[in-house]
């Protein structure tokens, strides 16, 4: 039986920020992304590691090299700020790189591998893009890249956050953006490693989106989100219904939801192409 890949999920939040997201009923970025990757690859091995805790190390015997694949998820630090929590994670990215161990990952991952590599993080001046980017566009290098095999060229993804990518580093490709963040995903070499990160969030669905809001709602009801906590409240039930029932045609129609958001093979296309193209033909030239 063909040996199946071992990944490594990098979960770049404090514990703060997880504790804080576990209370408000939203699955903790690590657990999800490995629930995501074994839709790809049924009981695949996934070690989670914390690099912003202190105590993180990987599991004892193990190395970056004895992983096929390396997964980071979202993450609500900076990456620009001068913390050990950040430093750590870009060490850790630009060891991946050396190791050439295949990488991907939403949001925090597209920022780090970008920063590791030379480039820049800023905050968008336009604030932050929070529920759903609307209207995604591949760039011409997009369309033709393995990433996006399977994908419209203009989309809509789940989304969160208020950094953006604003100078990519040499070795690094633009593949898709909105009006919103130019930069929505990169393809980055660096230190003969390959990284594909979105700015997006193809981990998500609807329930996991809706409990993030739910944490948020403060937040977002001073950034203009929405005029009052019931008017959050009333999103977020909206966002669990459509979840419950994906056929309440009439909720999906008054969120602007459409099948790129919810078929979950489009929706989570960059991740089964990550798996097919640069993590099976790594296990092939590594065994």
């Amino acid at each position: 039986m063909p040996r199946k890949p071992r990944f490594l999920i990098i979960d770049g939040y404090t514990k703060a920020a997880r504790d804080e997201l576990a209370a408000g009923g939203a699955t903790t970025a690590g657990v999800m992304y490995a629930a995501m990757l074994r839709t790809f690859v049924a009981d695949a091995p996934c070690d989670i590691l914390y690099p912003a805790d202190s105590d993180a190390s990987l599991p004892a015997g193990q190395a970056l090299a004895a992983y096929d694949g390396i997964a980071w998820t979202g993450c609500s630090l900076t990456v620009f700020e001068d913390i050990p929590e950040v430093r750590a994670q870009v060490d850790l990215c630009r060891a991946a790189f050396a190791a050439q161990i295949p990488s991907f990952g939403s949001c925090w991952a597209a920022q780090i591998a970008v920063v590791a590599a030379g480039g820049l993080v800023r905050p968008n001046p336009r604030g932050r893009e929070m529920g759903i980017a609307r209207k995604i566009a591949l760039t011409g290098e997009g369309r033709g890249h393995p990433l996006y095999e399977g994908k419209p060229s203009v989309f809509d993804a789940f989304i969160s956050h208020v950094d953006e990518i604003t100078h990519l580093p040499p070795g690094a490709s633009l593949l898709a953006g909105n009006a919103f963040t130019p930069v929505q995903s990169v393809a980055v070499t660096f230190d003969g490693g390959a990284f594909w990160g979105l700015q997006y969030h193809p981990e998500y669905d609807l329930h996991e989106m809706a409990r993030l809001i739910s944490c948020r709602i403060g937040k977002l009801m001073e950034l203009g989100f929405f005029t009052s906590r019931q008017a959050g409240e009333d999103y977020v039930d909206l966002l669990e219904a459509l979840h419950q029932d994906p056929a309440r045609s009439d909720i999906a129609w008054m969120l602007g939801i459409d099948d790129d958001v919810m078929n979950v093979d489009i929706r989570r296309a960059e991740v089964r192409n990550w798996i097919e193209r640069l993590v099976y033909p790594h296990m092939q030239t590594h065994r």
